[in-house]
C-alpha cells in the first residue's frame, strides 16, 4: 500500500504542492519522525478520540501528549477518551490502523490541531501506512482541513 488514493487525489485536485516519502516502518510519531530525519515539532500525529456520541480528530507534534483534561474544558463534549484502534479501525478502512493522516474532514470527522503544529511552515504526517508520509505547508493543510486550534496537549518528557 502506498499514500492512500482518497488522500492524494484530494491534494492533487486542490492543487496542493507536496512531498511523498517513503522510510523504514514505525509504529509511532517519534519513530516516523526519526526515520525520517523530521524535528519532532514538525511530525504531526493524529489522535482519535471518542466522546458520548462520535468520534474526533486531534492532530499534535510528535513530542507532545493529549491533554484529556485540557481538551473536555475547550470542548463542547462530555466524556472525551482516546479511542482504542479497535474502536476506529472501520473508519478509515483505506488506511492501516493507526497510520491516518490528519484529514478528518476526508472520513467526516471534526478536526482539533494544537497550537503549537501551527508555528513551523511545514508539517510531516503519515499517509494513511506506517512507511509512508507526506510534507506540506502548515498553511495548505488548514486551508484545506479547517481545524479549529487549540491548546490541547503538554509536552512529553524527553527520552
Amino acid at each position: 500500500m502506498s499514500i492512500t488514493n482518497r488522500l492524494k487525489e484530494y491534494l492533487e485536485t486542490s492543487g496542493v504542492s507536496y512531498t511523498h516519502c517513503t522510510h523504514r516502518l514505525a509504529y509511532t510519531a517519534q519513530g516516523v519522525a526519526a526515520a525520517q530525519h523530521v524535528k519532532g515539532r514538525e511530525m504531526a500525529k493524529t489522535v482519535i478520540l471518542r466522546t458520548a456520541d462520535k468520534f474526533l480528530m486531534a492532530v499534535l507534534p510528535a513530542l507532545h501528549k493529549v491533554d484529556i483534561t485540557a481538551l473536555e474544558s475547550a470542548l463542547p463534549y462530555d466524556h472525551v477518551t482516546l479511542a482504542t484502534e479497535s474502536d476506529f479501525a472501520v473508519l478509515f478502512p483505506d488506511c492501516e490502523v493507526g497510520a491516518m493522516a490528519p484529514f478528518g474532514n476526508l472520513y467526516g470527522l471534526p478536526v482539533f490541531v494544537d497550537t503549537e503544529l501551527t508555528r513551523d511552515s511545514e508539517i510531516v504526517f503519515n499517509a494513511g501506512t506506517h512507511t509512508d508520509t507526506i510534507r506540506m505547508t502548515y498553511a495548505d493543510f488548514d486551508r484545506l482541513v479547517q481545524p479549529t486550534v487549540l491548546s490541547l496537549t503538554h509536552q512529553l518528557a524527553p527520552a
